[in-house]
């Protein structure tokens, strides 16, 4: 299944890369603008400290769940973890298959660096963790005061990386389509192993 997300995924950037390939440098080229010291620096600091918040998220679950003796909260901390896992392997597979390069070194003369990236663009592996969190949370937590917050996060994260001209908008939409289907595909697994669990113990 994840195999067919990903060639689904390289097939959408192909598309996107012969039709809105301009377009996708307008939106970026307007959102990135010259260097601003005030706001480079916040947003600097959103992209920067982006993983810790995500890494915490499962971990402060997880040792809430020992504490309150709550298996349950556990095992979602344990799919918040995997999906976490599941988005950066799958946003890492396809930087390497794509090969896309940053925005600022194909168009040194209109996008400018505020932050160093050697790696490669598509998709923004920090857009997937950011939606692979904010999904996790909300599919655990279907209640909206975590789904708005966890999504105003993860929209914000995703705009920093625009802002400070390291990804193209497409790389943003990848990202988070990556992260959305690792969360998902990680909380179906999960019910499906619980359903499968209990069928067993009623036999």
């Amino acid at each position: 299944m994840k195999i067919k997300i990903l060639f689904i995924l390289f097939f959408l950037f192909r598309c996107g890369d012969l039709h809105a390939q301009s377009l996708d440098l307008k939106i970026l080229e307007r959102l990135n603008g010259p260097p601003q010291a005030g706001q480079d620096k916040v947003w600097r600091s959103v992209s920067n400290n982006a993983v810790y918040i995500e890494a915490a998220a499962p971990l402060t679950m997880f040792v809430t769940g020992i504490v309150k003796h709550d298996e349950n909260l556990k095992i979602k901390a344990y799919e918040a973890g995997i999906s976490l896992i599941g988005a950066e392997g799958a946003a890492y597979v396809l930087k390497k298959i794509v090969k896309r390069d940053r925005p600022f070194v194909s168009y040194p003369d209109i996008i400018i660096p505020k932050v160093d990236e050697s790696d490669y663009s598509f998709p923004s592996g920090h857009t997937a963790l950011a939606f692979s969190m904010a999904t996790s949370l909300s599919l655990s937590f279907p209640k909206w005061y975590v789904i708005v917050p966890s999504f105003v996060y993860a929209g914000t994260v995703s705009y920093s990386r625009l802002y400070l001209g390291v990804h193209y908008p497409s790389d943003i939409l990848g990202g988070a389509a990556v992260g959305i289907a690792s969360s998902y595909l990680t909380f179906k697994t999960q019910k499906w192993l619980s359903s499968k669990k209990h069928h067993l113990k009623t036999q």
